[in-house]
C-alpha cells in the first residue's frame, strides 16, 4: 500500500494486511432501501422531486424569435424625376511599366547557389538562437 506524503508525493510501498469489508455483495431489497432513505438526514432537503427550468429551456426561450406583429403596409413609391443622360468620364491611360534590366545582383540573388547559402545561414542562425534561449550549448 502507498499513501501521499504531506507534500503530495507518493511514499514507498509498504506491505500491509487489510481486513475484508463486512458488507453484502448483491442487490439491496426495496424495503431496506426505503428504510435507509427514510432514516437519512438529507431526506427533508432532497426528498421531494423538483422540476426546475433547465439551462436548455432558458436558452431556448431566450433565442426564440419574438411574436411577430402584422407588418404595416408599405408606402406607395413616388416616381423619380427623369435624369439627363450622363457621359462616362474619360479614363487616363496607363503606360506600361518599363521592363527592368537583368543586373548582376539580380542574377546572383536569383541563383540556386545563393538560395542554398541563405537557407544554410538561416538554419544555423536559428539553431544558435534556440540553443541560447534553452541553454543547450554546443558540446565539443
Amino acid at each position: 500500500m502507498t499513501v501521499l506524503s504531506e507534500r503530495g508525493a507518493p511514499t514507498p510501498v509498504a506491505w500491509t494486511m487489510l481486513r475484508a469489508p463486512r458488507s453484502f455483495m448483491g442487490a439491496v431489497e426495496p424495503a431496506q432501501l426505503q428504510a435507509a432513505v427514510a432514516a437519512s438526514a438529507l431526506l427533508p432537503r432532497y426528498g421531494a422531486a423538483v422540476d426546475r427550468e433547465s439551462a436548455y429551456e432558458r436558452l431556448a426561450t431566450r433565442l426564440a424569435p419574438p411574436p411577430t406583429a402584422p407588418a404595416p403596409a408599405p408606402a406607395p413609391r413616388a416616381e423619380p424625376a427623369p435624369r439627363a443622360p450622363r457621359e462616362p468620364a474619360p479614363r487616363p491611360r496607363r503606360e506600361p511599366a518599363p521592363e527592368p534590366d537583368s543586373s548582376v545582383v539580380a542574377d546572383v540573388l536569383g541563383s540556386s547557389a545563393f538560395k542554398a547559402f541563405a537557407r544554410s545561414a538561416a538554419s544555423a542562425l536559428g539553431r544558435e538562437i534556440t540553443r541560447g534561449i534553452f541553454g543547450t550549448r554546443r558540446r565539443r
